[in-house]
């Protein structure tokens, strides 16, 4: 029979094996998997049983590798062998359930908690809210947090900023300002992730008056604008052709010293290449290569369709020639550029 202190032993072993492949995960051989399991059967016939806290580990391993349903089959084989669950491993089994869209499994678990007299803490519950988002059940998810803050719950800004995203991923940017304005209520002070996910489906919304409101609102409450805030509205700007107002942000991220990255600049640059303003296209490329960010494929992409637009098919083949001798290539976004061109080349011809 194992004895406990190697069964122990073996299962950091496993441990470690895991957390040195969990940098990538979807490349790890399923030789852990095997591992895992084995490790685990094996310590329900140790005796003295090992601590509950040793089930957990490898429990929680199982689900960072997204093996879900492995980590419940484990969890009910834990519990058919008389091992009483704690808080930890119920709340991964409430994690394993959201995750594969069984909420009603998982509110189960979170009722068998209450039963034996545990309290959920934060993250259960937020996970749970997540789960109702993910699956679209955004009403319900709303009608929870009612009740758990009613209850006396506690909830935190990662709670609300998992609602925050439900209500904006579904286009109920107006809700999710509603809740913005009763966090506070909650003692609970808004972070940068709320702000920007709401601007964003402002400006997706083309609401972009709103969405410089709550941009002006961040910088008064002390809570600064980032990346993510500023290519948001960026983009809002571009979508509803204001690319004055848009390069006016991209100029104040320079100032500021935020951190600009690729998608930024090609925000910018398919914007005025759509318009067909390929100098300030070029303007903005020039920029973008000045302070060391590389133009990739989308950057390339569209000067071709800029340039194509405007009927300059030679300045487009020297744009497909660059992105050859850089190395850069998706041939099947530029045969679609390159397709559409002479379609509409072949249209104009014909009438």
């Amino acid at each position: 029979m194992i004895s406990l202190l190697h069964c122990r032993f073996s299962c950091l072993n496993v441990l470690r094996s895991y957390h040195s492949c969990s940098q990538a995960p979807e490349s790890c051989p399923c030789q852990f998997v095997d591992d895992a399991v084995s490790q685990f059967n094996r310590m329900l016939d140790v005796h003295p049983i090992p601590s509950i806290l040793e089930f957990g580990k490898i429990l929680g391993s199982l689900v960072k590798m997204k093996h879900y349903p492995t980590s419940i089959s484990l969890s009910q084989l834990m519990e058919f062998r008389g091992i009483e669950p704690n808080l930890v491993t119920l709340s991964i089994l409430i994690n394993c359930f959201c995750h594969l869209g069984q909420i009603s499994f998982a509110f189960s678990v979170l009722g068998k908690i209450l039963k034996l007299g545990y309290e959920p803490n934060t993250i259960t519950l937020t996970t749970l809210i997540k789960g109702l988002c993910l699956k679209g059940e955004i009403k319900k998810a709303l009608d929870i947090h009612d009740k758990l803050v009613t209850q006396g719950f506690h909830l935190n800004q990662v709670s609300y900023g998992t609602l925050i995203n439900g209500l904006c991923k579904f286009g109920e940017t107006r809700a999710a300002i509603h809740l913005l304005r009763r966090i506070e209520e909650q003692l609970i002070q808004p972070n940068v992730v709320m702000y920007n996910t709401i601007i964003d489906g402002l400006c997706k919304d083309k609401l972009l008056a709103e969405a410089c409101n709550l941009y002006s609102e961040m910088i008064v409450k002390g809570i600064s604008p980032d990346t993510v805030t500023y290519n948001s509205l960026i983009y809002g700007f571009c979508l509803v052709g204001k690319l004055k107002e848009a390069t006016g942000f991209l100029n104040e991220m320079i100032l500021k010293r935020i951190n600009l990255n690729a998608y930024t600049y090609n925000i910018l640059v398919d914007a005025f290449c759509k318009e067909g303003q390929l100098q300030e296209a070029k303007t903005v490329l020039a920029v973008m290569m000045r302070v060391g960010v590389k133009p990739n494929v989308v950057t390339y992409n569209s000067l071709m369709e800029g340039y194509f637009l405007v009927k300059e098919v030679n300045k487009a083949n020297c744009v497909f020639n660059i992105m050859g001798q850089t190395g850069i290539s998706n041939q099947t976004d530029i045969s679609m550029i390159i397709w559409d061109a002479l379609s509409h080349i072949a249209v104009s011809f014909y009438t």
